[in-house]
């Protein structure tokens, strides 16, 4: 009983040095700032940017959006605004 208590307790041992090299090894070096904006460069590199056609296009459809989305917001306060106005001044 003894001899599985200590295997027991080494093996708790091993999984605790197993895990702090685990830790130690996933821990990332610091880079230089010139690094960090070096490597930001390359992966704007790699965006496909949209065609002055699709940008327009899709600026027209954000925008149409926003109106139509006012105006319905719009006439929502307004009619629930009179509701509550004839409800509690009436």
């Amino acid at each position: 009983m003894a001899k599985t208590k200590l295997l027991g307790e080494e093996r708790e041992k091993q999984i605790k040095e197993q895990k702090k090299l685990a830790k130690k090894k996933n821990k990332k070096q610091r880079r230089s700032p010139g690094r960090f904006f070096k490597d930001v460069w390359g992966e704007i590199k790699k965006v496909t940017w949209p065609t002055r056609k699709d940008l327009f296009k899709t600026t027209f459809a954000v925008i149409v959006f926003i109106a139509i989305f006012a105006v319905i917001v719009g006439l929502m306060d307004w009619g629930l605004g009179t509701l509550f106005h004839n409800f509690f001044v009436s």
